[in-house]
């Protein structure tokens, strides 16, 4: 049992505040800009590009500083490469080779190779930038950029094949209408094992992490770089569980969504 004088404000509570708000507010970001009309998606692609740039950049200063600031400045880096990837996907401009709704009679392998083609070139770019970063940061003391983009990689990958399976709640407000067509590769609602193990992972993965931030020093930048991870494992966790709960995304990020009829919510018959 963790008693409440091993848990520090710097080391622990503000490390996991602060990884919430940033998830928050970026989620929500970039949904408003994927959101937005059409022809404002290439400014915001080429100011999410050089963002991303300048999140690697801070990653390679900040990998051999293993203070606070660097570790938060990592975990930012992360985030901003991560955001371009988000936005290059929910604007279509990086999704797949397959740019249409899935057949009405695809079954089995055939449906899963098509739902394979509609994101390919996506986790192709993301798996490339998670490789990218582990490799540029191997050995570092502050790998917390690179760990914080895998983590999130290896999260939105269950969450999508959970999807693809089925899950009961498939709300999807955040999804721009021009990708409406990935909606027919949602699975059928259900609650199968595959989202309970899901869940389990990430809460297993969140608990290490936390026992590895109450292990280091208290306020130390091992603390915060652990802490920052077990949020963000935790995080997941609650968005996995979001697939189980009648929760839409609307319900959180609506202040970043365009005002949408009942009809253009509506899910196409899978």
């Amino acid at each position: 049992m963790v008693s409440l004088g091993a848990i520090s404000f710097t080391g622990h509570v503000l490390p996991v505040l602060a990884t919430v708000l940033v998830w928050f507010l970026a989620t929500g970001l970039v949904a408003w800009l994927d959101n937005r009309a059409r022809h404002t998606f290439a400014r915001s692609l080429l100011l999410a590009g050089v963002a991303a740039i300048g999140g690697i950049a801070i990653i390679a200063a900040t990998m051999h500083s293993a203070t606070l600031w660097g570790v938060y400045a990592s975990l930012a880096g992360a985030i901003l490469v991560w955001a371009w990837h988000e936005i290059s996907f929910l604007t279509g401009v990086i999704t797949g080779p397959r740019r249409e709704a899935c057949p009405p009679g695809a079954r089995g392998w055939q449906r899963f190779t098509h739902a394979v083609a509609v994101v390919a070139w996506h986790e192709v770019a993301l798996a490339l930038s998670a490789a990218g970063l582990i490799w540029m940061s191997q050995g570092a003391p502050n790998q917390v950029g690179a760990m914080a983009f895998a983590l999130l990689l290896a999260m939105r990958l269950s969450t999508k094949i959970a999807i693809f399976l089925g899950v009961p709640n498939m709300s999807a407000d955040i999804l721009p209408q021009h990708l409406a067509y990935l909606k027919s590769y949602f699975g059928k609602p259900r609650l199968g094992p595959e989202l309970y193990a899901a869940i389990a992972a990430c809460l297993a993965l969140a608990a290490w992490l936390a026992t590895i931030a109450l292990a280091a020093p208290a306020g130390s930048a091992d603390a915060a770089g652990a802490s920052l991870l077990f949020a963000l494992a935790a995080l997941g966790a609650l968005e996995h569980l979001f697939l189980a709960l009648p929760l839409r995304d609307g319900a959180l990020w609506g202040w970043a969504l365009p005002v949408r009829t009942p009809a253009t919510r509506r899910h196409p018959a899978n």
